[in-house]
């Protein structure tokens, strides 16, 4: 059989002690789900005279009375509930300090960002808007040229047809004088 230890833990008004191989066992015979070990609720005993009464009766519960009946029952100065509740939420929260873990630091603040830059933007629109003009003013100059030309070749077609129809009128008198020429040589 297993070498057996005794554990104690407080009930009420009372200890619990029993004699038992492993924590585990102990805790089954206290009818604990919780581990009362880990909560520090629960500890093995190691004074010989109070590990007695348990090693005589392993596995069984034996419950000793902490104090007399005059001490539990002894009056002390009354304390309000809230008092109560207050303190025990107060060592409640304290705990739960203890316990956790500590908090995480506050997040850095992040670096501004500065606003992004319009000088890039502004010098692509500038360069559109340029080229914008520089065709205009390109397809103007054009135009320019264009209605130079049509005048050009509008008087050079109105000093042509003058000059065609004194050449035609010319041409009409040479062939008039030479056929008439031509009608004198046949006759003759």
């Amino acid at each position: 059989m297993a070498k057996l230890k005794v554990f104690c833990t407080p009930i009420g008004f009372h200890d619990a002690y029993v004699a038992a191989p492993s924590q585990k066992a102990a805790l089954q015979a206290w009818v604990s789900d919780a581990d009362l070990f880990a909560r520090g609720i629960a500890e093995k005993v190691t004074d010989p005279k109070l590990m007695e009464a348990p090693l005589e009766k392993p596995g069984v519960v034996i419950k000793v009375s902490r104090g007399t009946a005059a001490d539990h029952f002894e009056t002390k100065e009354p304390t309000r509930p809230a008092d109560r509740t207050s303190k025990k939420r107060k060592t409640v929260r304290e705990a739960e300090k203890a316990d956790s873990k500590p908090a995480p630091a506050p997040p850095k603040p992040k670096k501004k960002i500065p606003r992004p830059s319009r000088a890039k933007l502004e010098a692509a629109e500038q360069a559109v808007d340029q080229a914008t003009a520089d065709l205009k003013e390109k397809l103007a100059d054009i135009d320019a040229r264009k209605r130079a030309l049509d005048a050009e070749r509008r008087t050079l077609r109105a000093d042509n047809a003058k000059h065609v129809s004194k050449l035609e009128a010319a041409r009409d008198r040479a062939r008039k004088d030479y056929q008439g020429r031509l009608e004198k040589w046949a006759n003759r």
